[in-house]
């Protein structure tokens, strides 16, 4: 296969500063400024202070005491985002998008007959800054795990190709926080067990990661070997539907738990009826101020669509849980477990997981 990774250079902050040329060359995130806003991108310029995405805004602030901060404008970005994949289309229609700025493109077979994905790669960079005026970052190899690194290798603004050939040796020397899937803790863990490069963690037995990291440890016995048979996926069935709220202060009164347990619901009514999704499981997330996290579930006999249908089970649920001692930070709720099912001789893909969204 022929794998693209698209990556959009500081996506939101840029086309902030785009908007508004003013805002070129400052340091400026994208978020809402409250104590406990968070940071959603951080322009290169604020990033030389220690500032970074998911980074509260308060840190940043002290970080970067001139920092700019801009509410988000996602109808904006939704907008640029349209014109990166119409962009994409011209080349291939196997298309999976991550996020508004990142998308994978299988162009193994592609529209323009180009032999070379490097060559696809960089004119799609160049037809992205003509068009919207933005920089992209992109990897090219044959599976998705290392276009995704290649991508990263030399932001902003950069391209990188990992050929077959070579992707052993540069896997070996990869720090393994650079590597999918391993995130900080599990970092910490695997340094503890004495792995720190791809070449370490390709010495490790499959057995040895099973048993410490469960199904993971077969995902990362591949990848420290360069296999990764996930094809890229262009549309994927929805298997949840969800929201959550992050409060301003933690809350703990009945009075005021129930009342945003209700803007909740209503908030999830509208996106169940912007999918057109039926389900038939309600979940409760509940995050304390401690930022311990417990979910809910029940299961009814009829889909839930409506505020009557939800509200009842989210204050069933929510009686299940002890706040008046423990203030709730975030509350939240998602709809899955669909009513119809593909018969078992039709494969699909699907998404496993329901994805609370802000």
């Amino acid at each position: 296969m022929k794998i693209i990774h698209v990556d959009m250079d500081q996506f939101f902050a840029a086309v902030e500063q785009l908007d508004q040329p003013e805002l070129k060359g400052k340091p400026i995130v994208v978020g809402h400024d409250a104590e406990r806003g968070v940071v959603s991108t951080a322009s290169y310029e604020a990033r030389k202070f220690g500032v970074h995405s998911a980074q509260s805004i308060q840190v940043a602030k002290r970080l970067c005491p001139q920092l700019i901060i801009i509410e988000p404008h996602f109808q904006r970005y939704k907008e640029v985002s349209m014109q990166l994949h119409e962009i994409f289309h011209e080349y291939t229609d196997l298309i999976e998008p991550i996020s508004l700025d990142e998308a994978f493109l299988d162009v193994t077979e592609n529209k323009k007959g180009m032999e070379l994905a490097m060559d696809i790669a960089r004119e799609i960079k160049q037809r992205i800054y003509d068009t919207t005026g933005l920089t992209a970052s992109a990897g090219v190899s044959y599976c998705k795990f290392l276009a995704k690194i290649a991508s990263d290798w030399r932001k902003p603004n950069g391209l990188t190709v990992i050929h077959p050939d070579r992707a052993l040796d540069f896997i070996a020397k990869l720090k393994i926080e650079k590597i999918w899937g391993i995130g900080e803790k599990t970092a910490e863990k695997m340094h503890r067990m004495g792995i720190y490069t791809g070449l370490d963690l390709r010495n490790a037995s499959l057995g040895w990661l099973t048993q410490e990291f469960g199904k993971m440890g077969q995902v990362f016995y591949d990848f420290a070997r360069g296999i990764d048979e996930r094809p890229v996926i262009s549309e994927w069935e929805r298997k949840s539907v969800s929201c959550e709220r992050t409060f301003e202060k933690d809350i703990h009164e009945q009075s005021a738990v129930i009342i945003e347990l209700y803007h909740t619901v209503l908030e999830l009514v509208g996106r169940i009826a912007k999918n057109n999704f039926e389900g038939r499981t309600l979940t409760l997330k509940v995050k304390f101020k401690d930022f311990k996290q417990i979910t809910r579930s029940v299961t009814a006999d009829h889909i839930l669509r409506t505020k009557d249908d939800i509200l009842p089970l989210a204050k069933r649920l929510l009686r299940q849980v002890e706040y008046k001692s423990h203030p709730i930070r975030l509350l939240g709720l998602g709809v899955s477990n669909q009513r119809n099912d593909t018969p078992p001789d039709k494969p699909r893909w699907i998404e496993l997981e329901i994805d609370f969204e802000d």
